[in-house]
């Protein structure tokens, strides 16, 4: 009897692993298009960051640069609803490889070692980095150099962002940087006094900036942006796909290219603060995946 349930036991588990791999391989064998487009909808990750992407308490509609952009470039593909999939930064690489979602609309920046791990669309913004400090800047941190050169300093960067990167690469012992879950986590650890500065891009501190109801905090000005290869370091963000999702990745970048630049992506991004500032140039994930700077300032 003993013998008959464990059998049973494990021909349960044996079905259970069989359908998850039956899911993984569904959605990567590169088909995506073809059934996002035969079901009209589409599974997209994201991570609750501002201006990028996230979900409105009031309305409940995913919204954000990146759903603004996979809505209107999708929609021409034939995909007229998109499914958010609320992720942590850290996780959405990892969640789209496993079939959880079949897009990645966070504004995540393109870099060499994510290349390694996903493909990306060409970017859709370009952008500068920045910090949030307490009020005063008692610490005078207006540069990761600041904060390095600091006995003391410590800098918030949100799980799987840049910043942490930057951090470790103007010379801010790791012990110094606290990791946080999302940018309102990062934010009160600064008004708490956790930590005297968050690091992030110049588009997430405006908006946590416009967004929080106090006056305990404020952004670092002016603020020294990194310098790497003797220019101006600056993100390039777009969306990510699995390297097998091609046809996918190639439809997505030609409405990139019929959209970016034109009076309705200025309307479409304007609500989030995005200006033509922002826009990323000739820049492509090709060049940025090589380690390219896209159209980086000189100093």
């Amino acid at each position: 009897m003993l013998r008959r349930l464990a059998l049973a036991a494990l021909a349960l588990v044996l079905a259970a692993l069989a359908g998850a791999c039956s899911e993984s391989a569904r959605t990567t064998d590169g088909q995506t298009l073809e059934r996002a487009r035969a079901a009209g909808k589409i599974r997209v990750g994201y991570a609750n960051e501002a201006p990028f992407a996230w979900l409105d308490p009031v309305t409940g509609e995913l919204t954000g640069e990146a759903p603004a952009i996979a809505r209107a470039v999708l929609e021409d593909l034939g995909i007229r609803e998109i499914e958010g999939v609320l992720t942590e930064f850290g996780s959405l690489i990892p969640g789209l490889k496993a079939g959880r979602f079949d897009v990645i609309a966070a504004g995540m920046y393109v870099l060499p070692a994510r290349c390694r791990e996903i493909a990306f669309s060409n970017p859709t913004y370009s952008v500068g980095e920045s910090f949030i400090v307490r009020a005063g800047n008692p610490r005078g941190l207006n540069s990761y150099a600041d904060a390095a050169r600091s006995a003391s300093a410590t800098i918030g960067v949100v799980a799987g962002a840049v910043q942490l990167q930057y951090a470790l690469d103007k010379g801010i012992p790791r012990e110094r940087v606290l990791v946080f879950p999302d940018p309102p986590s990062a934010l009160e650890a600064v008004i708490a006094g956790r930590v005297d500065a968050y690091a992030a891009t110049a588009l997430t501190v405006n908006d946590l900036l416009r967004r929080a109801d106090t006056q305990a905090v404020e952004r670092a000005e002016p603020f020294h942006e990194p310098v790497a290869n003797s220019a101006v370091a600056r993100g390039y963000g777009a969306f990510g796909f699995r390297k097998g999702d091609k046809s996918l990745v190639e439809a997505f970048n030609a409405g990139l290219s019929k959209l970016i630049g034109t009076p309705r992506h200025a309307e479409l991004v304007r609500p989030f603060g995005f200006t033509e500032r922002e826009l990323p140039g000739n820049a492509t994930a090709q060049e940025l995946c090589r380690g390219g700077g896209g159209e980086s300032r000189p100093q």
